[in-house]
């Protein structure tokens, strides 16, 4: 199964290929902050509640997106908030793009040549350690926002960290995005596993939107 943080760079991956859509540094570094985290919580090696953010278990999961910001939690020494490890998860943003790229890599879906990346499979599935397929991530998310497709708990996550992180501004022209919005906001009520992560990350974006760039 691809972790969120390969999702978040495929669904940045413009339709054609070669290159990932620019978008603002801050949008994308709390989506793959947020990705990472809602990953490790997926794999119960985190909990969060209203103040603190939990290590459940802190064995290593031989994943080289997850298992940097595992570490860090564990040797934290202290209890912090969501809003904290959001923050500091951040802080491997560029880490954690890259090891997604290069996982996509090798599972075959994406293919490097210089500066451009190029898609591998053009079928709409990706193989998946199991031996089944997934869905690729851009039709899945356009099928829950336009077709009302139930979505899956992952589907969940990967729409509130685009809405979170402003992502959808960028991937869905002006009229798409007020047509979506009705059904975002539906499916972010459904969010039971990652709130107080997705409100962090919505907290952290705002503010970061308002100071005056440096």
């Amino acid at each position: 199964m691809l972790r969120f943080a390969e999702e978040i760079m495929l669904l940045l991956l413009e339709s054609e290929g070669e290159r990932f859509l620019r978008v603002p540094d801050l949008s994308l570094r709390y989506a793959l902050a947020g990705g990472v985290l809602m990953d490790l919580a997926m794999e119960d090696r985190i909990d969060t509640d209203l103040e603190e953010l939990i290590l459940v278990d802190s064995t290593p999961l031989g994943d080289d997106i997850l298992d940097p910001v595992l570490a860090d939690i564990a040797n934290a020494g202290e209890t912090r908030d969501a809003r904290f490890w959001v923050e500091r998860a951040a802080e491997r943003a560029y880490e954690t793009r890259e090891a997604a790229i290069e996982q996509l890599i090798a599972r075959g879906i994406l293919e490097r040549r210089e500066d451009r990346f190029l898609w591998v499979l053009k079928a709409r599935r990706y193989p998946r350690v199991d031996g089944t397929a997934e869905v690729e991530v851009k039709l899945r998310i356009l099928e829950v926002l336009f077709e009302e497709v139930i979505p899956t708990p992952r589907d969940v996550v990967i729409i509130c960290l685009a809405d979170a992180c402003g992502l959808f501004t960028e991937l869905l022209p002006g009229e798409k995005y007020r047509q979506a919005l009705p059904r975002i906001e539906l499916v972010r009520k459904m969010d039971l596993i990652g709130r107080e992560v997705m409100a962090a990350i919505s907290d952290i974006w705002r503010v970061g939107r308002s100071l005056p760039p440096t």
